[in-house]
């Protein structure tokens, strides 16, 4: 048990640093578009606004858990999601065609017998995945960055 919680502190002291790291970097190449292009606060929250619908989508219920479970296992048909995730099959599958919409998933029917259909990370949806897991770490984490 002792090993277990070095290992798991360890891994966050990790996380926190790359985290921790990456953001300095966003800050720094954001401060200097700001510097050098005199982006106004007006473009800013023009920006921030197109981005609205993307966060709408990811923080519905059952988004990140999708693309999550996909992250971690490839491929999966319509009934290991449905499994693993233990949702209905009605939500599941508006879930899953408003993903493929906006590009986070792809869809692949294999003809059968028996007939197979298969859902898969995008790029984009490996790079959401990716993306969301460390804010949602760092804003569950117990330890709060100072300013």
């Amino acid at each position: 048990m002792g090993s277990k919680l070095a290992l798991n502190n360890e891994l966050r002291r990790l996380v926190e640093a790359r985290i921790e790291h990456t953001l300095r970097g966003i800050e720094d190449t954001l401060q200097q578009i700001i510097d050098k292009q005199e982006i106004s606060l007006k473009v800013i929250r023009e920006d921030i606004q197109s981005l609205e619908e993307s966060f709408n989508l990811l923080s519905q219920k059952w988004n990140i858990e999708i693309l999550y479970t996909l992250f971690l296992r490839n491929t999966l048909g319509f009934s290991g999601l449905k499994k693993t995730l233990e949702v209905n099959s009605r939500t599941l599958s508006d879930k899953l065609k408003s993903l493929k919409k906006h590009g986070y998933i792809v869809r692949t029917v294999e003809t059968g017998p028996p007939l197979r259909v298969e859902y898969a990370l995008t790029t984009k949806g490996k790079n959401i995945v990716l993306l969301a897991l460390p804010l949602l770490y760092y804003s569950s984490s117990p330890i709060s960055p100072e300013p």
